[in-house]
């Protein structure tokens, strides 16, 4: 059965590095009161292969058409993993939209850092600072949810930004993108160039690059309106 044959009801959710699922609470709450079927992907964030196989194991689990949701690194991962099958459509969340034969750090070149993003290496390993975390990832959070995902984070193997990927499944598949305004993370012109090139439909919000945690309804009504695209073929 074709996605214009029926509702697309299915939802995965990919976060990014220096974070885990439990950052998707709010839209998670949000899509499976208004019907959805929600899954959430936990990535190891060892390698792009791994995370990767992780989503891969979730859309595996889907009964029919999903829309893939993947936030910061897991925009990369969603544009790898996207070729699968279930997927009908994908929504970037202030994320990585690479191409095939680009690897996640290309993404940044022409682009100026922003410095209240800080990242600390570790035997290979990177954490955010923790005396710029809430600065450069979660300005719009509440006291409490910043000091949550600040110590909650979970250290990210710096190398999977060189990974080149192989498939690029926003070439074939209908995409949209919400974009934080105050993304301290990316620069925002390169968050809006990312979304032009796959011709996305953009929605911009005033939030932070925690927009997944802090902006639930935002993104949530946006995955809602690709659901119900992708289901009609309207892109």
């Amino acid at each position: 059965m074709s996605t214009t044959d029926r509702e697309i009801r299915n939802v995965v959710l990919v976060h990014g590095a220096f974070a885990d699922g439990s950052g998707w609470r709010g839209v998670y709450d949000n899509l499976t009161s208004r019907g959805f079927r929600v899954t959430i992907v936990q990535n190891p964030l060892t390698s792009l292969e791994d995370d990767v196989a992780a989503t891969v194991r979730v859309l595996d689990r889907q009964d029919g058409p999903t829309i893939l949701v993947g936030h910061s690194w897991g925009g990369t991962v969603i544009t790898e993993a996207g070729v699968h099958p279930n997927v009908a459509g994908l929504v970037y969340v202030s994320a990585l939209v690479p191409d095939a034969g680009e690897t996640s750090a290309q993404q940044y070149e022409g682009f100026a850092p922003t410095p209240e993003f800080v990242i600390d290496v570790v035997q290979g390993y990177g954490y955010l600072n923790p005396d710029t975390f809430r600065a450069g990832f979660a300005a719009d959070a509440s006291d409490a949810d910043a000091a949550f995902l600040r110590d909650s984070q979970v250290p990210v193997n710096m190398a999977v930004f060189s990974a080149v990927v192989t498939n690029a499944a926003w070439r074939d598949k209908p995409s949209w993108a919400v974009i934080a305004t105050e993304d301290k993370a990316f620069d925002q012109a390169m968050l809006q160039h990312m979304a032009k090139r796959i011709n996305a439909e953009v929605t911009n919000v005033s939030a932070s690059h925690a927009l997944f945690a802090t902006q639930p309804g935002v993104v949530s009504d946006v995955i809602v309106s690709a659901a119900r695209s992708a289901a009609a073929g309207v892109r």
